[in-house]
């Protein structure tokens, strides 16, 4: 953590060389994919209003990229925009990236990044003479990618994958709850001089110390937040969380740590990657609600949003395709079953939704 005395970040940083500066609270594009063309073009137009210049999406992300294209493609020379790509191979790659550009309606797009490297199988496949990297870079010499960067939930990985290829940027899961990018991966780019996104900075909207939680990352390295927003009330807050960006002090690190220890490990992130679920759950939605029940002793508020629900955690088939595709490998099964049989013995006898 830092010291006091060290020189305060900054409100904006250079993340990509030769770009104009990032604010570093940037938006991500999950959370966007549930509004209506109307509200997302409102919740973009208020994230430029309030400074954010910095937007990253993915192919994977449903209408992510489009919605971000129709408000974004009028502003091109004021803000950057990143978006990334499963594919493995080159072709698949640049395949995407026509596909992205056409739906953010811009002949370029400033940050092109291998998503989710999540192995070093997976590390070998981008870096291959025909892999990804290599369609990357074909793109970037017509001018299709500015920058080249890597995504992944394994700083260990993207350490190697930094030894091994000049990525622009790296993006990685950080806030007070996921600290290992911040010991080797951190230190790291800063060597190679690549920039550091911070992708789950509120640990997928699980973490209430949210001004806190921004200062903590800032001062340790991270150059651009992404936190999904779907509001313009989280932009605002967001955005005001850059007003002190000042390390924490003792009693401010107390309170993360109650934070950490009252969320624990089996926590939701709300990527949405386990979706959609063969049996119609809503996955994240019911993390929230189980939060909501256990951690926040909002009870009834959570029970009468699950009696609205067709689907459930007992309708949960342990299929284990969720766990599969879930970067924390959360045993969603296990999860929602034990969450279930909590709930029905907790609440009186004659209530039970059956």
């Amino acid at each position: 953590m830092a010291e006091r005395g060290r020189q305060e970040p900054r409100r904006t940083a250079r993340l990509l060389p030769g770009a104009i500066e990032a604010l570093r609270m940037g938006m991500g594009g999950i959370p966007i994919q549930r509004l209506g063309t109307g509200d997302a073009d409102r919740v973009l137009e208020k994230a430029v209003d309030s400074g954010i210049n910095f937007f990253d999406t993915a192919r994977g992300y449903t209408d992510s990229e489009s919605k971000f294209g129709r408000v974004l493609s009028r502003l091109r020379q004021k803000v950057l925009i990143a978006s990334k790509s499963f594919s493995r191979g080159a072709a698949e790659m640049r395949r995407d990236i026509e596909t992205t550009l056409g739906n953010l309606r811009s002949d370029y797009v400033d940050l092109y990044q291998c998503h989710n490297v999540a192995s070093e199988a997976d590390l070998e496949r981008i870096l291959a003479p025909d892999g990804a990297v290599a369609g990357m870079v074909r793109a970037r010499e017509q001018g299709k990618v500015r920058f080249i960067g890597i995504s992944g939930h394994k700083p260990r990985i993207l350490v190697q994958a930094l030894e091994r290829f000049p990525f622009a940027a790296v993006q990685v899961p950080a806030n007070f709850m996921e600290t290992d990018a911040m010991a080797e991966l951190i230190p790291a780019a800063r060597r190679c001089g690549a920039g550091v996104i911070a992708m789950k900075p509120v640990g997928g909207g699980n973490i209430r110390e949210t001004a806190l939680n921004f200062r903590f990352i800032f001062v340790n390295g991270v150059d651009v937040a992404i936190p999904g927003m779907d509001t313009e009330a989280q932009i605002a807050a967001n955005v005001a969380a850059l007003d002190d960006l000042s390390p924490l002090n003792e009693a401010e690190t107390a309170r993360l740590q109650a934070e950490k220890e009252r969320l624990g490990e089996r926590f939701c992130r709300r990527c949405e990657y386990c979706m959609p679920c063969p049996q119609g759950l809503p996955i994240s939605f019911l993390h929230v609600l189980r939060n909501y029940y256990f951690v926040y002793d909002l009870k009834e508020w959570a029970l009468e949003r699950l009696a609205g629900l067709a689907r459930t955690y007992r309708d949960c088939a342990a299929c284990g395709e969720c766990v599969a595709k879930c970067p924390y490998h959360l045993d969603m099964p296990a999860i929602f079953r034990e969450t279930w049989e909590k709930i029905q013995a907790d609440r009186r006898p004659g209530t039970a939704q059956d």
